[in-house]
């Protein structure tokens, strides 16, 4: 681990919960960048796969199943035990990421995770409004934790890739976009909220998609009912699986048929009667240039759009539209494709490639901030998997973006223990990046002139506003 800088001091027990593809990946991060006691380490996971690179490192293994019954029983002991401050990771699934950060508010613990995660059942019950499966549902019961309970120890909700580092892109993509058209501002950017807001109204931004194309190739093809992904295939069926979501902004004119505007919380956004992995919409990347994307739910949609919204009073003057746009693996679109075909029912197998069975390709993951006065800026990683083999062990490329943006947020918790419960928004963006970068690849920005209006068959008559090209009625694939 020579060379690496070491950013921090854990002196308490580190427990980290789940051990799939993400926690594998986080391991030798956390071994690089902290000085902390290997043998007060602690994984908690339901499957023992992956565990022979624990038992290599004397780190503790607790082969259990967190549930609403015995979370706080296990997690307790294990995060108080001995002396100093520890930390809980929390990398799995089907756990709930409110109950687990309340605990470890209550026992004074510093906490990450990646996304709003509910005990098991949230994503496919039937018997429930729709808008009760929304990030922004699950989001908003983490904003009133933070309302009740201001302050105190820190924990950072949804930090990973995105949620989590694209919130960082969109703050230096505006920072850019400021410099490249000559706009007066106070370098390194505004102080707060409202002021970030103003910046991106000012500019002219009207929205912001999280554009991102996976060209990560397997040595070998898909095989038939099984579900290949680069990354968590539980994750990706559950948020798929959940309404297509994204921030309402002021400049739209229309709203699909389907579309309801949000009542929970801050109100920020919408959501349609229908998946969101089964929702296309037209954006943009650099090596792809023009594609279709899959308008997938994600926390970072409604955090974004309410973090950057303006208010006179009790009147939202501004807001920016912002969704995921993502045009995931090959292998991950066919075996959707597959899924739904099926009546969204999904297969028995499934399946995370690692970086050993992946050729050739890219995760390139950014931000497209379009309306301003150059049109369209895309900032964000360009990471091959080349570049990931030769970074950091036991992860693909979509993988890193995700473990590095979490070990950016651990830095930042430890250099701000008492900061209470925070999104990525409200973190110091130029820190987080600082710490990321390194393992980011290529981080570059790029400028286009492409529009949702640019290179439309045309073969058929379509009803789409050519006054105004970004328009959600022109995004949106119907």
């Amino acid at each position: 681990m020579a060379g690496w800088p070491i950013h921090g001091k854990i002196d308490g027990p580190i427990v980290m919960i789940g051990f799939g593809s993400i926690g594998r990946g986080m391991l030798p991060l956390i071994e690089r960048h902290f000085e902390y006691d290997a043998s007060r380490m602690v994984v908690i996971d339901p499957e023992d796969a992956g565990r022979h690179l624990l038992d290599e490192r004397d780190i503790r293994f607790v082969q259990e199943e967190l549930t609403p019954a015995n979370f706080r029983e296990i997690l307790t002991p294990l995060l108080t035990e001995g002396e100093g401050t520890g930390f809980c990771v929390n990398l799995s699934v089907d756990t709930s990421s409110l109950e687990i950060l309340r605990l470890c508010r209550e026992i004074g613990v510093p906490y990450i995770d990646t996304v709003v995660e509910p005990w098991p059942g949230f994503y496919f019950d039937r018997t429930t409004v729709a808008e009760a499966r929304t990030n922004n549902a699950l989001r908003n019961t983490v904003r009133q934790e933070k309302a009740a309970n201001p302050g105190g120890t820190t924990a950072v909700s949804c930090c990973g890739a995105n949620p989590g580092m694209v919130s960082w892109f969109v703050k230096q993509a505006l920072v850019n976009i400021a410099n490249d058209t000559g706009h007066a501002f106070d370098e390194p950017g505004p102080d707060d909220r409202e002021g970030w807001a103003r910046l991106m109204r000012d500019l002219g931004v009207k929205g912001v998609h999280i554009a991102e194309r996976d060209t990560q190739r397997a040595r070998d093809p898909k095989p038939m009912n099984v579900f290949v992904n680069t990354w968590s295939v539980e994750g990706f069926i559950s948020e798929g699986l959940q309404p297509a979501e994204l921030g309402w902004g002021t400049h739209e004119k229309w709203m699909p048929d389907n579309a309801h505007p949000e009542t929970i919380g801050p109100k920020a956004g919408l959501y349609l009667l229908q998946p969101g992995a089964d929702t296309r919409v037209r954006t943009w990347c650099p090596t792809p240039g023009a594609q279709h994307g899959f308008l997938v739910t994600h926390n970072e949609s409604i955090s974004i759009a309410d973090f950057f919204t303006l208010r006179e009073g009790d009147d939202v003057v501004f807001r920016p539209t912002c969704h995921y746009a993502y045009h995931p693996a090959d292998d991950a679109v066919l075996s959707l494709h597959e899924m739904f075909g099926q009546a969204g029912k999904a297969q028995d197998k499934v399946h995370i490639l690692d970086e050993n069975e992946i050729v050739d390709g890219i995760d390139e993951l950014g931000v497209l901030l379009y309306g301003h006065a150059r049109n369209a800026y895309w900032f964000g990683s360009q990471l091959s998997i080349e570049e990931t083999r030769d970074l950091a062990p036991y992860q693909n490329a979509t993988g890193l973006q995700v473990t590095s943006a979490v070990l950016a947020g651990m830095v930042w918790a430890l250099e701000n223990p008492d900061a209470g419960i925070v999104e990525t928004d409200e973190m110091d963006y130029r820190r987080c990046l600082e710490v990321q970068v390194p393992y980011l690849g290529p981080v570059k920005g790029y400028y286009t002139d492409w529009t949702p209006l640019s290179d439309r068959p045309g073969f058929f008559p379509e009803d789409i506003d050519e006054n105004d090209p970004w328009q959600f009625r022109n995004v949106l694939v119907r």
